[in-house]
Formats: C-alpha cells, sequence, structure tokens
C-alpha cells in the first residue's frame, strides 16, 4: 500500500500563484508515476498533471499547460505542483494520485488517492 498525504491548498487572488506537496509513504518503490487530479464543485474529476517517478517526464492537462508545473523529489518521495497565474475556474479540490502501472489520464488507473486540499481562486 501507498499513503499519500497533501498540503499548500488554500485561497488565493486571481493572477496569483501556490504550490501544491504530496507526501507519499508505504511501498513508495512501487510508484511508476504521481500526479494530479481536480474536481471543481458539480462537474466530474478531471486530470492536471502527472510525472514518470524515474524519469521525471511530465504530462499536463492543455487548461494549465503552461501555468502549472510538476515536479517531484525522489529523496522525499514528494511531488508538488506549483500552479501560476491561477483563474477562478482553477477552485476546485485537488488530489495526489499515484499508480504501478503506467501514465494515464484516466482516474480509473490510479490506484492511490490523497484526501484532497481545497484550492479557491477569488476573482
Amino acid at each position: 500500500q501507498v499513503q499519500l498525504v497533501e498540503s499548500g491548498g488554500g485561497l488565493v487572488q486571481a493572477g496569483g500563484s501556490l504550490r501544491l506537496s504530496c507526501a507519499a509513504s508505504g511501498r513508495t518503490f512501487s510508484i511508476y508515476a504521481m500526479g494530479w487530479f481536480r474536481q471543481a464543485p458539480g462537474k466530474e474529476r478531471e486530470f492536471v498533471a502527472v510525472c514518470r517517478w524515474s524519469t521525471g517526464s511530465t504530462y499536463y492537462a492543455d487548461s494549465v499547460k503552461g501555468r502549472f508545473t510538476v515536479s517531484r523529489d525522489t529523496a522525499k518521495n514528494t511531488v508538488y505542483l506549483q500552479m501560476n497565474s491561477l483563474e477562478s475556474e482553477d477552485t476546485a479540490v485537488y488530489y495526489c494520485v499515484a499508480t504501478r502501472g503506467y501514465i494515464s489520464r484516466t482516474t480509473d488507473d490510479y490506484e492511490y488517492w490523497g484526501q484532497g486540499t481545497q484550492v479557491t481562486v477569488s476573482s
């Protein structure tokens, strides 16, 4: 099993920045990729970004490309999401995810989920 704990959410004005962190514990050697999904009120959960653990390769949703950066620190078993130029549409609960399998933009392909952290962008 892998446990994920997020931190760093909060309230920020439009145009501002936030950095989310997610620390993994447990059987971290089995992780293939870690990343982030989000869910806005009344909407389905959606892919945001993912990072391949071994190489650091990154993949993004079109809606955040150029504004968000996902990265990992393998020594700390932590993945980060740096969010810049935030917009009101970015308001959501952000979930950290991990998989032992492969890179995917589909919620069902991620075995491990954090509890979620709220990000609210005021306009």
